[in-house]
């Protein structure tokens, strides 16, 4: 046995031996590869995998589920801050229905099956209560936990106790909730209003304004009404308008007097009065066809002419007498008499107007612009003809931003009291250091010549040297020739020996020749 381990080991010494470096070399890489390879495989063949059993839990579920593993010998493994407990992955599905079995993890809720295990006679109305208390908690905070974004919840609930007298008044429950809410994550209008429903409809007789929520950073989450939350965006909506419009403004005035007078030379402020409502009315206007004549188009025209001349009364009787006047005795008269009567009937037709009209809100009611100017440089303010070039700018804006009311627009005097232009030199300005340039300085560009030159230099050089090594190759190729040819059978010493040589390459082989002179010289 021992002579054929060292006829292997000979053997294997003998061909380690025989082997050059670079074989060697590349059999200790592939040596080292096998190790690593080997060492991995059987690291990640027998590593124990550990998976999440449980997750979200409190501390003291954690202990208790960490104290029943390690007294069944089952390693495990703590993590995210005592929140989660890891087990073996073969072990996880196995662990859960046996845990699940034991009533683990029990930290001490009570809910529901609490009050149905121990009702009994000798149960007192106090403890009754009490189970019922601490149960309506458990389901609570086992609901909102269950919620988006919610770790965890605790909740405080403080019932009313039953009076004996039927006069007393009913007393009311309150409710404290303590969140534990992701990290990074906050509640939204309609979750917090969702959470006050919630409790509000699990506990009797609980109102919303005596519910209390917040997380555990201490913030406070009040509870908001669909209505409020309408008036509050409302509000904001018309805000932002309002903004927008004042922003738009302002950038239109900057732009111009920016041009004018420097874009950091003037000072700009707008306020406006915006009209938000929105009036839907029905208008029904008669006018006349002819408003100088006030007068309608005449439709029917009818005319009544009536002449009478002679003796008596006008025909139809006197008037005032007959059976105008009852038991009145009228008198015939005997004088001559003449009368005229005439009378026009005319239909005209006016023009009839009904108009439906829904005016849009967001319309200017008043603005008012503030300009204030600095003054080129020596000079305390700005001209009086650039400020009243400025102060009709800003005029023509405010005159064509305000609408015609009722037909009257506004005076140049009321709109001399909505615009303001004063100049002034601005103390308060930020100055900005102006950026130092660095410059190259000229030793850098010196020194980056002078690199340059070198490497062009050295690839002469280089380019040299190899020509020089391929005329000599050229050169050696074609002297090579058989010494014992050229001295025969005489022995001539080594000047004759290459006098002759050259002769002979000189005839054959000219350019050769000259090409070895070439070299010779460039030596030299």
């Amino acid at each position: 046995m021992n002579e054929k381990l060292l006829s292997y080991k000979e053997k294997i010494t003998s061909y380690w031996t025989e082997r050059t470096a670079n074989q060697k070399k590349y059999w200790l890489i592939a040596a080292i590869g096998i190790v690593v390879f080997v060492s991995l495989l059987l690291f990640f063949t027998t590593r124990t995998n550990f998976v999440p059993l449980y997750s979200n839990l409190s501390v003291q579920e954690t202990g208790q589920i960490k104290e029943t593993l390690d007294s069944r010998g089952i390693s495990s493994q703590v993590s995210h801050d005592g929140t989660t407990i890891m087990v073996p992955d073969s072990l996880v599905d196995n662990l859960k229905v046996e845990l699940a079995a034991e009533g683990i993890p029990n930290t001490g809720q009570i809910d529901y099956t609490a009050i149905k295990d121990q009702m009994g006679f000798g149960m007192t109305d106090n403890e009754f209560r009490v189970i019922e208390r601490a149960a309506i908690q458990t389901e609570l905070q086992n609901l909102i936990s269950s919620m988006d974004g919610i770790r965890q919840a605790n909740v405080m609930i403080t019932l009313p106790e039953d009076s004996l007298w039927l006069n007393a008044e009913t007393q009311q429950a309150t409710a404290a909730v303590i969140l534990n809410l992701n990290s990074g994550y906050t509640l939204d209008a309609n979750q917090v209003r969702g959470l006050y429903h919630l409790v509000s409809r699990s506990v009797p007789n609980l109102p919303i304004e005596n519910i209390g929520i917040s997380d555990q950073m201490f913030n406070s989450y009040l509870y908001e009404d669909d209505n409020t939350s309408s008036i509050l965006s409302a509000y904001e909506q018309q805000r932002k308008i309002q903004k927008d419009i004042e922003r738009d403004i302002t950038q239109s005035i900057q732009q111009m007097l920016g041009t004018l007078v420097g874009p950091d030379k003037v000072l700009i402020s707008v306020s406006t009065d915006i009209d938000f409502t929105q009036e839907n009315r029905v208008e029904q206007l008669v006018t006349p066809v002819n408003e100088e004549t006030m007068e309608g188009i005449a439709i029917s025209v009818e005319r009544i002419e009536e002449a009478y001349s002679g003796t008596g009364s006008e025909p139809g009787g006197i008037v005032g007498s007959g059976d105008e006047i009852p038991n009145y005795q009228g008198v015939d008269g005997t004088e001559e008499s003449e009368w005229e009567r005439s009378e026009e009937r005319i239909n005209s037709e006016v023009n009839r107007i009904n108009r439906e009209i829904v005016e849009s809100p967001y319309q200017i009611r008043d603005l008012g612009i503030q300009v204030l100017v600095e003054p080129p440089e020596g000079m305390e303010e700005l001209p009086l003809e650039q400020q009243t070039d400025i102060a009709q700018i800003l005029a023509t804006i405010v005159k064509t931003s305000i609408p015609v009311v009722d037909g009257l627009e506004l005076t140049d005097a009321m709109i001399g009291e909505r615009v303001f232009v004063s100049s002034h030199s601005f103390n308060g300005k930020v100055e900005f250091e102006e950026p130092i340039q660095m410059g190259i300085p000229t030793l850098m560009y010196v020194i980056a010549a002078i690199l340059v030159l070198i490497i062009i230099g050295l690839i002469i050089l280089l380019i040299k040297g190899r020509k020089k090594e391929v005329i000599e190759e050229e050169t050696t190729s074609a002297i090579s020739y058989d010494i014992e040819d050229l001295l025969g059978d005489e022995e001539l010493s080594e000047h004759e020996m290459k006098k002759r040589q050259l002769e002979k390459m000189a005839k054959e082989k000219p350019e050769d020749f000259s090409k070895l002179l070439r070299t010779w010289l460039s030596e030299d």
